[in-house]
């Protein structure tokens, strides 16, 4: 769980301990009127506990303070939408989750992305992108839609070549050299990846797999302007919304592009990587 949620999860708890105490209530005397432990009423208001929707009317109905509960309603959701498990995220099927994606990149004038070890799906090829979301649908065992998805992550691709938006993308060496489906597919992406480097408004730069540590370990994260970042873990997905913790996603993009090969240094990484396998190129 990430500060931002645990923060949430705290300021929540602190609403609910203020109507308790307006209510001339202490915790044991709201416990027993709610039939709930003690130790309840300690960790939600202390964040140590997530209320579910019905704690929260339960709260309001004994504190009457009803008025309170369509506000309180509004923070869990937050809370509960900035950590979503996979497969809650993909519980529909991969093309819902690709139109949501969409929907953020098109409200976002600037993009940042890194990648430690996969290429950023709106520089995949079809393809490529269809053993990534293959591999999804295996592990997480969600619905099988992948021709859907893989069409809705291509689609989401168009929007490189519209508006103003600026794209910033830095990827690890190891991203050319992990192998996803096959040699074949390996070197189709990598050849795209040479091509959509010449686009406007889009940089790409490699980070060298001898580059020096800069920061912590590093999980794959895009940030939408200055207004959010998503985190992909094994188990979920992320949203960061608190301004410290994107400044500090901020500070590491900018730690990691300063380490990245752009330009035809970079386009040489990549040569590399598909004359590797097998497939020399002038």
């Amino acid at each position: 769980m990430t500060s931002a949620v645990h923060e949430q999860r705290q300021a929540l708890g602190l609403r609910l301990r203020e109507l308790r105490r307006d209510a001339g209530l202490t915790g044991r005397a709201l416990a027993k009127l709610a039939n709930w432990p003690e130790s309840k009423i300690s960790k939600l208001e202390y964040g140590k506990q997530t209320p579910t929707e019905e704690d929260l009317r339960s709260w309001c109905d004994y504190t009457n303070r009803s008025d309170q509960l369509p506000d309180l309603i509004a923070s869990l959701r937050n809370i509960e939408s900035a950590y979503m498990e996979w497969r809650r995220a993909l519980g529909l099927g991969t093309r819902r989750k690709q139109k949501a994606l969409s929907r953020s990149e098109r409200v976002a004038s600037q993009l940042r992305s890194y990648q430690p070890v996969v290429i950023p799906g709106l520089l995949q090829t079809p393809a490529y992108a269809e053993v990534v979301l293959a591999r999804m649908i295996r592990f997480y065992g969600i619905p099988n839609d992948l021709d859907e998805g893989v069409a809705a992550r291509i689609e989401r691709q168009q929007i490189l070549h519209q508006g103003k938006r600026k794209f910033s993308f830095v990827i690890a060496e190891q991203t050319l050299r992990t192998t996803v489906g096959s040699d074949s597919v390996m070197v189709g992406q990598l050849e795209h990846l040479l091509a959509v480097m010449s686009l406007p408004r889009l940089v790409v730069g490699i980070v060298p797999e001898r580059a020096a540590l800069e920061g912590p370990s590093i999980n794959s994260f895009v940030m939408y302007d200055n207004r959010l970042v998503r985190v992909e873990t094994v188990s979920a997905e992320l949203t960061i919304n608190q301004p410290r913790e994107i400044a500090l996603y901020g500070k590491l993009f900018a730690l990691l592009s300063e380490q990245a090969h752009y330009g035809e240094s970079g386009r040489a990484l990549i040569r590399k990587a598909i004359t590797a396998r097998g497939e020399p190129i002038g």
